[in-house]
């Protein structure tokens, strides 16, 4: 049963601090873009928003601002998150202005209430009518097919680009769930470090990004990955080009990995003995865009000695589990996070 009388008004929202990713019954996934703004200062005009703004990143005139709207999972900045979700939803309708549109947001578990109002208040800025907030763990295992209404536990480690969100889920409802604010942004962060630290050498987010791709691993590779890093040196001043190694880039990740690793031994102690049985058979399942980082399932194999697999398809499992919850008012209702 669908929860709304019309499905095209129906809007699953990711609203992620790298990526915001919109789902429509019917439809599938219709946005997937740069969760980023282009505002120009003097006019207060939105120059673009999604891919062509991060275009922009870094190459801006002193007149535009880019700007993330969101931070470690949560909005940051109020009016570029309501541009930003104006933007998405508009394009999401295509030619048709529904006066009505509802939508379901996933969100971080263990958010503030005043971070939670405000995702509410911008969708609601954004001109829609409805606003439901689900967790975004038990998204995810929806999302990744894990049977979550069966009576056995299943563990899902979402690592998006803000923060890593661990749920355990069983007879449709959440055993465990933690957010913890260590995820893509700051695999990023800690190689432009390591760069300026080691090599004295200034790179963006887009280069580091580049990198963490390429040659990033959690885990020692089967065979040496090098490539070149263009940045400007901090030391003369110009452009300069310093090769790389994956073995120096591992390092450079290792703090991070840490905290997200140890976030999840954790769960796995803090979970009743029943479920962690079902978890130490069935395994746990690892979705968002750092599940794509080289060597990530085997890390968690070696850490906590569970099976290990990565999502089918990692970067949307978090939307199109609440694009399922728009087709099951029951479940949406049992799972979510704000009754607004």
């Amino acid at each position: 049963m669908n929860i709304l009388p019309f499905a095209s008004r129906d809007l699953a929202i990711d609203l992620g601090t790298a990526n915001t990713v919109v789902f429509v019954p019917g439809r599938g996934i219709v946005v997937d873009e740069p969760s980023i703004v282009a505002i120009n200062t003097l006019s207060e005009k939105t120059e673009a928003v999604g891919h062509e703004a991060r275009a922009m990143l870094g190459r801006t005139p002193s007149t535009i601002a880019t700007i993330r709207p969101m931070r470690d999972g949560v909005i940051a900045d109020f009016d570029a998150a309501e541009r930003m979700l104006t933007s998405f939803i508009r394009k999401a309708q295509g030619p048709y202005s529904w006066r009505r549109t509802r939508v379901v947001i996933g969100i971080p578990s263990g958010i503030t209430q005043v971070e939670r109002r405000a995702v509410i208040e911008s969708a609601y800025r954004a001109k829609v009518s409805q606003v439901h907030l689900v967790e975004e763990g038990i998204a995810a295992a929806i999302g990744a097919g894990l049977p979550v209404t069966e009576p056995c536990g299943s563990m899902v480690v979402d690592i998006g680009g803000g923060t890593t969100d661990i749920a355990v889920v069983a007879l449709g409802g959440m055993v465990y769930d933690r957010s913890v604010r260590t995820a893509g942004h700051h695999l990023d962060e800690s190689i432009i470090l390591h760069m300026r630290r080691r090599h004295g050498l200034l790179i963006g987010e887009r280069t580091a990004e580049q990198v963490k791709i390429e040659i990033g691993s959690a885990c020692n590779s089967v065979e040496p990955l090098q490539m070149e890093v263009r940045g400007r040196c901090l030391r003369e001043g110009r452009p300069r080009v310093v090769r790389v190694s994956d073995e120096e880039i591992r390092v450079a990740l290792a703090e991070p990995l840490k905290t997200i690793v140890a976030a999840v031994r954790e769960a796995l102690d803090s979970i009743p003995p029943e479920i962690a049985a079902d978890v130490s058979e069935r395994g746990m399942l690892v979705t968002g865009g750092g599940a794509l980082l080289r060597g990530v399932a085997d890390r968690f194999r070696e850490e906590t000695g569970v099976p290990v697999d990565v999502a089918d398809e990692p970067l949307t499992s978090v939307v199109r589990g609440v694009g399922k919850m728009l087709d099951d008012v029951n479940l949406l209702r049992r799972v979510s996070a704000d009754a607004a």
